[in-house]
C-alpha cells in the first residue's frame, strides 16, 4: 500500500492549484492539503506550514521530475523580461 508524501510547499492554494493542473496532465493524482479556508485567508495557510501538495509514494519520483520541470518553466519566463 502506498503512503502519501508531500512533494511541495507553497505559500498561496493558486500556486499549488497550478502544480497540481501540472500533475494532472501528467495523469499523477495528488492532494492539495492546507488550512487557509479554501484560499480566502492567505496568512493562515503561510502560518500554519504553508499549502502542502500530496501524492502517493509510488507517483513521488514522476511528480518532483514534473514538478521541478514547471519551477524551471516559471523561472525561465521570469528571466525573459
Amino acid at each position: 500500500m502506498s503512503e502519501p508524501v508531500t512533494v511541495m510547499n507553497f505559500n498561496t492554494r493558486l500556486d499549488a492549484e497550478v502544480a497540481r493542473a501540472a500533475l494532472a496532465a501528467a495523469d499523477i493524482a495528488s492532494t492539495i492539503v492546507g488550512d487557509d479556508a479554501g484560499g480566502l485567508v492567505v496568512p493562515i495557510g503561510v502560518s500554519t506550514g504553508g499549502i502542502h501538495l500530496v501524492v502517493n509514494s509510488e507517483d513521488e519520483e514522476r511528480a518532483r521530475e514534473v514538478l521541478g520541470g514547471l519551477t524551471e518553466s516559471v523561472r525561465d519566463e521570469g528571466d525573459a523580461g
